[in-house]
């Protein structure tokens, strides 16, 4: 099976090579990433953690960042000798790396898991640990970590409905990876009941809970607040509905509601954050046709301070910090079927927070939220406009959701604590 692992993924990337080429001569900095993929790491790169030691987390996109950031503190607090290296996989979760972790001596891309190539950049690293954050399963990288006997553990481990059904398919070189792994350091009993039934050694695996609990890199102060408001033309008064991680479908059903809200706040302003920044422009010409006069963040500031309804927010690793301006919360990706997005950034600044029922990728978070009214499902554009405005019209109501929220955050704060006592347990027992 590893065979047929490694033929596929040589076929997949030779198949990638036009997409890769197109990349390279239209996106700025993709030839960087193409190269360190391929495991061309400048020496410089990787000087502050080449041969000593350190301790690599991967973490492969924005998700995992934000997830990795507090756990990155607690190591730094707990072994401020280790030095630290942190890999990704897109162009996004590097620049989200490099602007809330500071931290970490050295980011680079992860090498993709061809055969030979992660044996040559594990072996040139040398890391004393591997971190991977929720479930980074590569067979290569994992067999390059078991031949130089280096440590693997799992941090917030968090395993999909779908991650199940498509790991069955790997069984065969499943086994070995998950027995690469000493520690499973999972999100909740439903996770860790997810990767026993995988083949996890039931011996392996702990309840540690979601670090995205202990973030604190969107905290933001009333004068950074009043910056964020300033930079995008939203006058204190005015409120603002904000729309994270937006996915295709939902913009349309978020202009109606936002008509609605109109009727009775004309002077409300709504902020959409696609989850691909690549339809930004696309989101600015939608709302045209809903009468609306939308424009992007980025280019506010170099236009004439006209009048304008709708915000698209066209930055990576912004989201965060802009939830705070926010009176109401809607988190993309559940509307559609796409299993919902992080509720947890909004939370974390008490605010109410509205999501649709397809939130299958964050089910146990979402089930906590729902079930003590910290958070309200929507199922179209209908409810989502009479949400909006039962919540803009009851003051009381959000204060008790924000209050019931921030309960919630604070119950569940220390994941990240608990995961950095195992790796030291680990490293302990190693050395």
């Amino acid at each position: 099976m590893h065979f047929l692992y490694n033929l596929l993924v040589t076929l997949l990337v030779v198949l990638a090579a036009p997409v890769f080429l197109f990349r390279f001569i239209r996106e700025e900095g993709f030839g960087r990433r193409l190269r360190q993929s391929f495991g061309f790491i400048p020496e410089e790169e990787l000087a502050p953690v080449l041969q000593k030691d350190c301790i690599w987390l991967h973490a492969a996109s924005v998700g995992e960042i934000v997830a990795a950031s507090p756990i990155i503190k607690e190591i730094s607090n707990e072994l401020p000798d280790k030095p630290i290296l942190i890999s990704v996989v897109t162009s996004s979760g590097y620049d989200m790396a490099k602007r809330i972790i500071k931290d970490a001596d050295s980011i680079i891309f992860f090498p993709l898991d061809l055969p030979y190539l992660s044996h040559s950049v594990v072996k040139r690293v040398r890391p004393s640990v591997f971190l991977l954050v929720e479930t980074e399963l590569w067979p290569n990288f994992l067999k390059a970590a078991r031949h130089f006997s280096i440590p693997v553990m799992m941090v917030n481990g968090r395993i999909s409905d779908k991650s199940v059904e498509r790991y069955h398919y790997m069984r065969s070189i499943l086994k070995s990876m998950l027995n690469t792994v000493e520690k499973f350091c999972m999100q909740s009993t439903i996770d860790a009941q997810y990767i026993i039934r995988l083949g996890a050694d039931v011996q392996r695996v702990v309840v540690t809970g979601n670090t995205k609990f202990d973030q604190t890199y969107t905290n933001v102060t009333l004068k950074e607040q009043q910056t964020l408001r300033q930079g995008m033309g939203i006058e204190e008064s005015v409120p603002v509905l904000v729309a994270g991680s937006t996915h295709p479908g939902e913009e349309e059903m978020l202009l109606t509601a936002f008509q609605k809200v109109r009727e009775s706040y004309p002077s409300a302003k709504l902020l959409i954050a696609p989850r691909d920044i690549i339809r930004s422009e696309e989101i600015v010409n939608l709302a045209a046709t809903y009468g609306f006069k939308g424009i992007l963040r980025t280019k506010f500031s170099q236009q004439s301070r006209e009048q304008h309804d709708i915000i698209v927010l066209d930055t990576i690793g912004e989201l965060g910090k802009v939830y705070s301006i926010g009176v109401i919360i809607y988190v993309g990706g559940s509307l559609v079927p796409r299993g919902g997005h992080n509720i947890l950034e909004p939370a974390a600044h008490g605010k109410s927070i509205l999501v649709g029922p397809h939130m299958f990728n964050f089910k146990e978070t979402y089930a906590l939220f729902s079930g003590r009214q910290a958070c309200v499902t929507v199922y179209d554009a209908e409810t989502l406009g009479t949400t909006f405005l039962e919540l803009l019209n009851n003051e009381e109501l959000r204060l008790k959701m924000s209050q019931e929220t921030l309960t919630i955050i604070e119950e569940n704060r220390g994941a990240s604590r608990k995961s950095v006592m195992y790796l030291k347990e680990l490293l302990g027992r190693i050395n």
